[in-house]
Parts: structure tokens; sequence; C-alpha cells
């Protein structure tokens, strides 16, 4: 069921649920009908240089929009899932409006003081969750970008925390930071197990 004409529909979607380290962010953002933003669509699918320009469009001409997170401590306590639910929550409620509606990219919701919905592949159906996609992607890549400037032994500006091979080489080669989630199995697995001895390729 559709909200009415009229009413404040807020998109929520989150970044970061795969990586390795780092927040899990999630982003609210309230669209103004007025001044509707060219081009939005699946974060996923857009070039970087297309999402910074989208995300300062979006910061500039929403009628509300907010960025929260839940930390790596929260994720290795609640597991990700609730821990991205706590993030979706801390957006919404971050948000100089009340919405009417909430609309949430996925098949999971968080619990809310207003109605809210899930919409799967919402981030390319919903204009507003689009809009959010790219708020929560954008956000959590700066925050990859700043922790690479700190630790640039982990090549974080390269893959933004996701388990590829690179990354997982070099986690056995310099060891778990204290930004990683040590409830993701390869970051479990290493702790348990610590290698006695890694070449060049972190083998």
């Amino acid at each position: 069921m559709s909200a009415p004409a009229g009413a404040l529909l807020c998109g929520v979607d989150e970044a970061g649920r795969g990586p390795l380290c780092g927040p899990v962010v999630a982003a609210a953002v309230i669209l103004d009908p007025q001044r509707p933003i060219a081009g939005l669509g699946d974060s996923k699918k857009l070039s970087a240089k297309t999402r910074e320009r989208l995300a300062l469009l979006i910061r500039e001409q929403a009628l509300a929009w907010a960025v929260a997170e839940a930390t790596v401590e929260e994720i290795d306590r609640l597991n990700i899932l609730h821990a991205t639910m706590l993030a979706m929550r801390r957006a919404v409620d971050a948000l100089a409006l009340r919405p009417d509606e909430v609309l949430v990219d996925g098949n999971r919701c968080p619990q809310l003081s207003v109605p809210v919905r899930a919409i799967v592949k919402g981030d390319a159906l919903e204009a507003a969750i689009s809009a959010a996609s790219i708020l929560a992607k954008t956000s959590r890549d700066a925050a990859m970008l700043a922790l690479d400037v700190c630790h640039p032994q982990y090549g974080l500006a390269a893959h933004k925390g996701y388990p590829t091979a690179a990354h997982l080489a070099a986690l056995r080669r310099h060891g778990v930071a204290d930004f990683y989630r040590r409830s993701f199995a390869p970051v479990r697995e290493l702790l348990a197990n610590p290698p006695l001895w890694v070449d060049e390729e972190g083998r």
C-alpha cells in the first residue's frame, strides 16, 4: 500500500555489511519532490565519481538526510544483522524531519516509531532509497580512505575492507588491527590460528 500524496517518504539503506573491518553505515534521506535529482540508482552500479557528485546534490537538495553507524564492537556483540538495524534506526532518529513512512532496501526492517516497509532491490526502484544508498556508500568509503592513511599496509583504499585475496594476504602478513570485526570468520580463524610465518604474498 503506497503512502498518500504529500506524505514524507524516507529512504534507508546501508553500506558495509560484508567487509572484514570498520563500521556498518546507514543513511536516511527524505527527498524534495520539487527538486528531483537525476541519475539516482543503485550505488554499487555507479562509478565512484558519479556517487560523489550525487552525494553532494543529495546533501544540498534533500529535505532531510542523516548518516549513522554501528561500530565494530557493536557488530561483534550484536551480529552484523542487528548492528545494521541499529545503524538504520539511528539514521532515521537523527533526521531533522519526522517521516510519514520509511522505505528500507532489502527484506528486513528496523524497529521504528513510524511505519516502515522493506522493498527488495529498493535501491534500484525507489529514488529515496537510492539516495540513501549513495550517502551510505560514500560515507563508508570515506571512512575506509581515512583508515588507509593511518594503516596503508592493509590496502583499504583499494578494497574498502572486503575480503579480497589481496586483503586476506595483507591480514595474514600484518595481523589483526583493532578496527577488524573479530566475529567474522576469516578474522576469527586468523586469531585462533595465527600463521607462524608468511611470505611477501601473505601465504
